[in-house]
């Protein structure tokens, strides 16, 4: 079969501007056509936010074989596990921020410098996170509301996962070291070895396959674990071998404390922001658990599917956020405008294919994890309601991002205690409890507080008070 000449041309050119999206490239994304720049970095950035849904998904498909319990050991641990992400991605919004603006300015030696002190506040957090997971993981599983099953089941993953904190902070770290310069693929490459690992040792570990001991839902951490790690360590041979925009080398370890502190300031926006947003996951994993493992376990498949869809598209967001810091770094805010709304609206298509195919294909999705019909049935309300918003999140998950990259933390940080803490849990428990929608009530309150979340923080942007933001 033959195509006509144009469309050939089209295949061509996309393959091509695919192929230099993946490659490393010395671009300036602060000039040319927006869609260009904004296309370059968000290919691979939201290649990368998709390996990251991996770790979970991947994990979830396997111990979903040893039970109900084991899911929803995994579903509590990796609500605990959030608050590590909120620091991890907290601090990273800080140092993109700063890096990007930095890289912006052509400063690239000092965007290296930043990523040297966010090197020393990764390894101060692993040690005190770390330690204090690995003495209290089984504490903290039943502070979660767990049942003594599932806190036995879950207390090795639990303290695997938090114990090896240094993995999951020094990942989100350097890459958003990496991302802020526009090294985009470094990022990319690091979670695609770390996945590999882990898809490799998952089975091995938690079966106990071939040589290897079988621990159960604890092999599904320990695997995650050295996947993770050998990620950083690529990342680290990389920084250090004084490839990319950041050229790093070690006199970029020497600590400078105005900019530590700099980073530090601008970072607890961030960490705030996401400590706002994950510890309300935790409370509404708490209100879930009300109505037992079966309903815990659909939420926490619900929860992998939604990341696998929303982790590409926050990908989308961290392009507009690199672009938004390197153009007001290079003195062109109006341009800076135009890659948020240009990034907001393709967010917005990409997410409403993506929820109407999860509001169809519900029922199957949930089946593939589980045959329990309480747990299909959760499941697929679940994945049906939130679906509704997706159209929503796409937009104002973009402005949150727009508003981090200019350096401009604290507002999200104001907008998320609203909409979540004040908003989502009162309305999740009352729409649960009180109306007695149950778990469903608990997924409406999400749809109504992240649809909040959305117009404030398009009304703020529109404001246009980011743009005078020192970073």
């Amino acid at each position: 079969m033959t195509y006509p000449a144009h469309q050939t041309s089209i295949w061509r050119r996309t393959a091509a501007f695919v192929h230099e999206s993946l490659s490393d490239s010395d671009v300036d994304y602060t000039r040319g056509p927006v869609g260009r720049a904004l296309g370059l970095l968000a290919i691979p950035m939201m290649l990368e936010m998709s390996m990251e849904s991996v770790f979970a998904v991947v994990d979830i498909a396997f111990v979903s074989r040893l039970g109900t319990d084991a899911v929803a050991a995994v579903g509590i641990t990796e609500a605990l596990v959030t608050v590590l992400y909120a620091v991890a991605i907290g601090l990273g919004m800080g140092v993109t921020a700063m890096v990007s603006r930095r890289v912006g300015a052509k400063d690239n030696d000092a965007a290296a410098t930043v990523t040297g002190q966010a090197i020393w506040l990764g390894a101060v957090l692993s040690i005190v996170i770390g330690i204090s997971g690995v003495l209290f993981a089984e504490d903290l599983l039943r502070i979660m509301g767990a049942s003594q099953n599932v806190v036995t089941e879950g207390k090795g993953f639990a303290a695997v996962l938090l114990g090896g904190s240094a993995t999951i902070l020094y990942l989100f770290l350097l890459n958003a070291a990496f991302r802020g310069a526009g090294d985009a693929m470094v990022a990319l490459r690091s979670l695609w070895l770390a996945n590999a690992i882990n898809i490799v040792l998952d089975p091995c570990l938690i079966f106990g396959i071939g040589p290897f001991p079988e621990m159960g839902v604890t092999g599904a951490a320990v695997a995650t674990t050295i996947g993770r790690g050998i990620g950083v360590a690529y990342q680290l041979v990389y920084l250090f071998g004084g490839r990319g925009r950041l050229a790093f080398n070690s006199r970029h370890l020497r600590i400078v404390p105005a900019l530590l502190k700099r980073i530090v300031v601008i970072s607890i926006g961030g960490v705030g922001q996401f400590l706002i947003t994950t510890s309300s996951w935790i409370a509404i994993m708490r209100i879930v658990a009300l109505y037992g493992s079966s309903a815990i376990a659909a939420y926490t498949i619900a929860l992998r599917m939604i990341e696998f869809a929303l982790l590409p598209a926050w990908g989308l967001g961290n392009a507009a956020a690199t672009l938004v810091g390197q153009n007001l770094g290079a003195g062109r805010p109006e341009r800076a405008e135009r890659c948020a709304w240009r990034a907001a609206r393709y967010n917005a298509i990409f997410m409403t294919v993506v929820g109407i195919f999860l509001i169809l294909a519900a029922p199957d999705i949930t089946s593939l994890f589980s045959s329990d019909p309480d747990v299909i049935r959760y499941g697929t309300s679940c994945l049906r309601i939130l679906g509704v918003g997706y159209p929503m999140y796409a937009v104002g998950m973009i402005m949150i991002q727009a508003l981090n990259g200019a350096g401009d933390t604290s507002t999200p940080s104001a907008l998320n205690l609203l909409c979540f803490w004040l908003v989502q849990i009162p309305l999740a428990f009352w729409l649960a409890k009180s109306a007695a929608f149950g778990p469903d009530g608990v997924f409406l309150a999400i749809v109504v507080s992240e649809s909040l979340l959305t117009v404030l923080s398009v009304i703020l942007f529109r404001r246009g008070a980011w743009k005078r933001r020192v970073v």
